[in-house]
């Protein structure tokens, strides 16, 4: 941080493991800390804010080896300005007071350093006049939100008080949040739930966990189908709690995390070539439906969709796959 000016919010510390060994410096931190893209990583980089063994990195490309300490410091950012932009999202419901949309994989909620265009933020305000700025100037109606590559509902505020509205019943657990997701290996319950407290991993700060002093978490699950040839289950997943990264936490706690989940223990070795190039960067999770009193009218709203591409591309592969080993 020699020469910065910029005051530090957080001190974040990495170990390189074995699968992370060769990986450039830059890369490593972004697949890191998802908040920040891969540009503005490199950029804090080279002014001084990655320190490698405790030896300040200005090279964005310099190879790491397992074993290797890293410490990332956190600066305060600036304010973004976020500008409206013409990005297509499919509407599934609209009134004057909120908007319920099906997010699309690979698309970013909110703006955050790095990630100042090209968010479904950008993409709402090109869209809508209007929304509740509850959130700030930068999370304008965001409610709720779901991981960049997880597609699915959600329900965004047009309004101040269908905000508030909105976010109590979430705080409540009055929401009805229900998944569908491919995971690796078979299991052998046709059900199951997982009450666990989630926190941030004692280690590896990147993640979260399953810890003892975490905030309370439930995820029930249930199998709809085993693919046998492929060794991947599909099942419908409901949250009972919002913690970050719930479910992938939860299902990976079991031993199944999500298709194409690395962060939480997914191998790509696991699954067949042409699977993974269906998948792409997608994690194979959905939300599917999301139900919720509305926030105005008090009437109970229930939505659900057919499974997006290419989580759909992928569940066809594998039913085709499963009829001709028959």
């Amino acid at each position: 941080m020699s020469g910065s000016t910029k005051r530090i919010v957080e001190v974040l510390d990495f170990v390189v493991d074995q699968e992370a060994q060769g990986k450039r410096l830059d890369l490593f931190l972004t697949e890191a800390y998802g908040e920040f893209s891969r540009s503005y990583v490199q950029k804090l980089i080279e002014d001084g804010f990655v320190l490698v063994d405790d030896k300040e990195i200005k090279k964005p490309s310099r190879r790491l080896k397992a074993g290797q300490k890293i410490t990332f410091y956190i600066p305060q950012v600036e304010p973004l300005e976020v500008l409206p932009e013409d990005i297509p999202f499919d509407v599934v419901y609209e009134d004057e007071d909120i908007l319920v949309l099906i997010k699309p994989c690979g698309l970013v909620v909110h703006p955050s350093p790095g990630y100042s265009s090209g968010t479904l933020v950008n993409a709402l305000l090109f869209r809508i006049k209007e929304l509740s700025g509850i959130g700030g100037k930068e999370r304008p109606g965001i409610v709720h939100r779901l991981d960049k590559n997880t597609a699915g509902l959600m329900v965004v505020a047009k309004s101040d008080k269908a905000h508030r509205s909105l976010v109590e019943e979430f705080m409540q657990r009055r929401v009805l949040k229900r998944y569908h997701a491919l995971v690796s290996g078979l299991l052998r319950e046709d059900s199951g739930t997982v009450e666990k407290s989630i926190g941030r991993h004692p280690v590896d700060r990147k993640k979260f966990s399953v810890v003892e002093d975490g905030k309370p978490a439930k995820t029930e699950y249930e199998v709809i189908k085993r693919f046998e040839k492929h060794r991947i289950t599909f099942l419908d997943v409901r949250i009972h709690t919002g913690r970050t990264h719930q479910i992938r936490v939860h299902l990976s706690f079991i031993g199944h995390p999500v298709l194409g989940d690395k962060t939480y223990g997914f191998k790509t070795s696991s699954v067949d070539r042409k699977i993974l190039n269906l998948m792409g960067e997608c994690h194979m999770l959905v939300s599917y439906q999301l139900g919720f009193y509305h926030p105005i009218t008090k009437k109970w709203m229930d939505f659900q969709i057919e499974d997006p591409k290419p989580f759909r591309d992928v569940l066809n592969f594998l039913e085709d796959a499963e009829k001709q080993a028959s």
